[in-house]
Formats: structure tokens, sequence, C-alpha cells
């Protein structure tokens, strides 16, 4: 099992007016007035919580934190402290931490806190994969866990390859007056946020995925994200089910074991090599899948992707499809990549989202090895 890195960012307010009803715990007048009747923080409790739930898994955890927003966490495993708040500041430290962490290249920046803290997180972390535990006084955000069991819960999925879908969550929170008047309720954003997920619905026959329809859903969603860009070739992959996308997008008939390429003008290329590749690299978006049962995404059927090609391309513009099924047949193993670079290895490897549907994304890892 490859190990997993965490940012853990605990608000040391978080819940501070909540039992001495002050509604919210944002701002230094408010914190001093909850302590002068006796309010007490939730933070480092829920964290935890949180925490204790992942001793089984501890070894394969990496946790980056802060002195001042998480260091004091009685954890599982060895805290990496790689930075450090400043007492005299409030919501710029959740801030100040949240982009220190994203720089260190976590998989999961972990937060504890209430919705003042998501909008926080929002404001430096829209593509980031976050997760919230339940903290603070106010929680109408759609980005925290139902409890802190429930976020370790979602990390081991993480950990062992089940299923977590990836979301788009909205932040919520209340603007002005004193927290309890729903016309002060605003929306601030999304942040991309990890959950639990099983087989869909309308996916599903007999009670097990029906690969069809499965396939005709994850085609559905490439033409209509497609369609939406303008100017990018598309170079297609190897594999049944990149196949079925060539065929949407009017290859008749498409290359099985190599690449096709549909330039932006329309026209197409069959069975292209690295040198036709390279051509489009700097202007295209790349849909991949991963060989059956052994996993490996990169390096292994589809070695027209040079190294030069893959960096040029990047991880962003790179679709993975692929079946839950499919996921679930690796037995937990991560996907690989092997592309004889170590530096790009790294790049690609991580938590990675795949297209497994009509507008459904699973977050899956990938490893060098």
């Amino acid at each position: 099992m490859t190990k997993l890195t965490l940012g853990l960012i605990v608000n040391p307010v978080a819940g501070l007016g909540g039992r001495v009803a002050l509604k919210g715990s944002d701002g230094k007048e408010r914190q001093a007035e909850a302590r002068a009747r006796g309010g007490e923080p939730r933070g480092l409790e829920r964290a935890n919580e949180f925490l204790r739930q992942l001793e089984d898994v501890a070894a394969n955890l990496e946790i980056l934190t802060w002195q001042g927003l998480g260091a004091d966490c009685d954890a599982p495993c060895e805290l990496q402290v790689v930075g450090m708040a400043d007492e005299s500041k409030g919501a710029e430290n959740t801030i100040a931490a949240a982009k220190d962490l994203l720089d260190c290249g976590i998989d999961l920046l972990v937060f504890v806190g209430g919705d003042g803290t998501a909008r926080d997180i929002l404001s430096v972390a829209q593509s980031q994969l976050c997760l919230g535990i339940p903290a603070g006084v106010k929680m109408h955000s759609g980005v925290f866990a139902v409890t802190p069991k429930a976020a370790s819960e979602v990390v081991k999925l993480l950990l062992t390859g089940g299923l977590v879908a990836r979301l788009e969550a909205e932040v919520i929170d209340f603007v002005g007056g004193d927290g309890d008047q729903a016309d002060k309720v605003r929306a601030f954003g999304h942040l991309t946020v990890p959950e639990a997920a099983g087989f869909l619905q309308h996916t599903k026959e007999a009670g097990r995925e029906s690969e069809p329809l499965v396939l005709a859903e994850i085609v559905a969603d490439c033409q209509q994200a497609l369609a939406e860009l303008t100017g990018l070739h598309v170079l297609l992959g190897p594999g049944g089910t990149v196949a079925a996308v060539k065929e949407a997008l009017g290859i008749s008939e498409p290359t099985l074991r190599g690449f096709d390429i549909v330039k932006a003008d329309g026209d197409i290329v069959r069975d292209a090599d690295h040198g036709q590749l390279a051509e489009h690299a700097d202007n295209s978006v790349l849909l991949i899948s991963f060989t059956r049962n052994q996993g490996f995404l990169l390096g292994r059927g589809n070695l027209q992707l040079t190294p030069d090609v893959l960096r040029r391309i990047g991880r962003s513009r790179t679709w993975v499809l692929a079946s839950r099924s499919k996921l679930l047949g690796l037995q937990g193993r991560p996907l690989l990549v092997d592309t004889g670079d170590d530096e790009l290895n790294q790049m690609f490897s991580g938590v990675m989202s795949i297209r497994s549907g009509y507008e459904d994304r699973l977050l899956y890892r990938v490893s060098s090895g």
C-alpha cells in the first residue's frame, strides 16, 4: 500500500461560541466574549477523534501540519510540522497554512472548523481536494463529513482502493447580523471534496454494475466535456473504453491497441506514433484508461506517450476513463505509472480523478511503484 499525504489544519477557536449561544466564533471580539462566558473550543477534540480512527492505517499515512494549527493533536503517526502560526493573527494563519501545505504536494487537505474556516480554505484551495471535519458553530456548507469517523472512513477508502466520489460542494456562510437570519446566508463558491460512493442505481442491472450502461455514460460525459472545449486536439489512447469514445467522435474503425487523434479542425490521424502525438501535445487533451487487472496507467501499452509528450500535455489535461467495476478489479492496488522519468512519475502520482460515468467522478491513487 502506498503512502497518502494529508495536510491537517485545526482551527484553534472552532466551536468556541456554540455552547454559550453566540452563533459563531468569527472575529476577536466574539471570541473574547465567548471565553468570558465560559466557552471552550472543540477543534482539538474533533481532530483527535478523526485521527484515532486512522490508527490501523497509520503506517501508510504522512500528515503535515502547522504549529498552533494541529501540531498538538494526538496522531497515530509522527506529525510533520512545516510551519508556525502567529498568535496575533486569526484567519490569516489558516490561509497561510493552507497555501504552505498545498505547496508541499499533499493529496488531501483536512480542515477542522466551521463555515468560517471553510471560507478561509476556499480562498486558496479551489482546485485542491479538501475535506472538512465539523467542529464549528456554523456548519451549513456541504464540504463537511457527517462526523469525524465518517471523514476517517473516506481516508481509508482512498488508501485501500475503495469507491470514493469526487464532488463539488458549496461553501455557505452567514454574512452580517447575528447569524440566525436566513436572509443573511450567502454562497461563496465550491470546494472539491471526497465522499464515500457505491454503485449508482441508474447504472445497475440485477444488483450489479452494467458495463454497457456505464460505458454509454462515460462516452456521453466525454462528448459533452469535449464539446465545451475549443481549439484543442483530442489524443485518444488504446483500449475498449476509449475506443467507444473514438467511435462517438466519428472514427469508424478506431485503433484498439494504439492512438488516434481528432484534430481541432476535425481531421483524424489514425494509429499515431510518438512523433504525431508530440506534434499536437502542446494544444491537446489526452484520454486514456489503464490495463485491466494490472493497473498500469502509463508505461505499458501506451509507450507512444514519451516523457516529453506527457510533460507537455500535463496532468490537468489528462482524462482517465474507467468504470467502478474496473477499478474494483484492482483489489485496492493503486494505478501504476512507469514513464522512465522519476520526476514525471511523481507528477502523475497521488490521488487522481477518474471519469466513471455521466458527470460522475471517482478518486483513486496513482503510484510509481
